[in-house]
């Protein structure tokens, strides 16, 4: 059979040195057995004649494909494209391919790409899950079967496995003790489905913030719907329909965040000196808008690239105990919140 064009191989290599392939296969492995006199010559003429791993000849022989896979809920956001952006740079730096899926926030679609996914082609797999996932059982079993799982962002709870995520509770807390410092007594949230364990972490650290400053817990300022600039809207057009209104909206995420703010200037409410608005994540357009949004900005590069380290851990050791690693948020003021 005619070899690929521009193919180098690993007898390309060895023949031009004049040594085995054996020994040029254990230079590039850093073997214990060979000099490193011998592996530095090796490594300089693998990389004059552009030599490149075969990684699925070496598969075959070490049971790994080079492979990992993310499945996320889109790639629209600036925080789940710099999520990737962290994974990128430790997987390509470690010479591994990934491979995208998108739920597009759908547990139906979620299970469907699960149970479809090649196992057999993938390492191991990074998961920030659909805001309804009931794939507990089978994350399990892809676990079970030999294809580490680790978890970002989004997970569900019982699986043994890794996981990455931001401090929800504290930053929740920091944004709404903010609120409070900054004047405001009647305090709105706007957040996201009941059943999402990053909803409840944030709520809780709302609600503890308000306990802590004996301000009231006032249900009907809680409004539970989606992530979207249109959710905000209208879950802040829903708030001023009351005839107990608030002061002041903290919101999940920037984007409902940016919807609320959207709502209060149809309304002709002045933003900061009326109301004030206060998110969570640190978009870039947070800093553009006017006013511009006081937010808790999230460590999205460093989870990426923390979840993409972790999960590499796990393939390299077999019985390597998971990790909970929490990322602290930090709080940005801007005019959103300036009375």
């Amino acid at each position: 059979m005619r070899r690929p064009f521009n193919t180098i191989t690993i007898r390309d290599v060895a023949q031009s040195l004049n040594i085995s392939i054996s020994t040029v296969s254990r230079a590039l492995r850093d073997t214990y057995d060979v000099s490193q006199t011998t592996r530095q010559k090796v490594l300089e003429k693998a990389s004059e004649l552009n030599y490149k791993p075969n990684y699925s000849a070496i598969g075959l022989v070490q049971g790994k494909t080079h492979n990992i896979s993310i499945i996320l809920p889109l790639v629209t956001n600036y925080y789940f494209s710099t999520v990737i952006t962290g994974i990128q740079q430790v997987a390509y730096n470690r010479d591994y391919n990934v491979i995208l899926y998108l739920t597009n926030d759908s547990q139906e679609k979620e299970l469907q790409i699960i149970q479809n996914l090649p196992l057999g082609c993938l390492d191991g797999l990074l998961v920030s899950t659909s805001f309804r996932s009931n794939a507990f059982g089978h994350y399990q079993k892809i676990i079970k079967e030999g294809s580490p799982v680790v978890f970002f962002d989004r997970s569900v709870d019982g699986v043994h496995t890794s996981r990455v995520l931001q401090d929800d509770f504290n930053g929740a807390y920091q944004a709404t003790e903010h609120l409070i410092a900054s004047g405001y007594t009647k305090i709105a949230h706007i957040t996201g489905p009941k059943e999402m364990i990053i909803t409840q972490k944030r709520l809780a650290g709302y609600r503890q913030a308000l306990r802590r400053y004996k301000l009231p817990l006032n249900d009907k300022w809680v409004i539970h719907s989606g992530f979207s600039q249109e959710c905000g809207e209208q879950d802040t057009l829903h708030l001023l329909e009351g005839g107990s209104k608030p002061d002041a909206i903290f919101a999940i995420n920037d984007r409902k965040a940016i919807g609320a703010m959207v709502a209060l200037k149809k309304k002709n409410i002045r933003i900061g000196t009326q109301i004030g608005v206060a998110g969570f994540t640190n978009d870039p357009i947070s800093g553009i808008i006017s006013p511009t949004l006081t937010t808790v900005a999230e460590p999205a590069f460093e989870i990426g690239k923390i979840s993409c380290e972790l999960l590499l851990k796990h393939l390299q050791k077999k019985y390597f105990e998971p990790e909970e690693i929490i990322l602290p948020g930090k709080l940005y003021i801007r005019e959103s919140t300036m009375r």
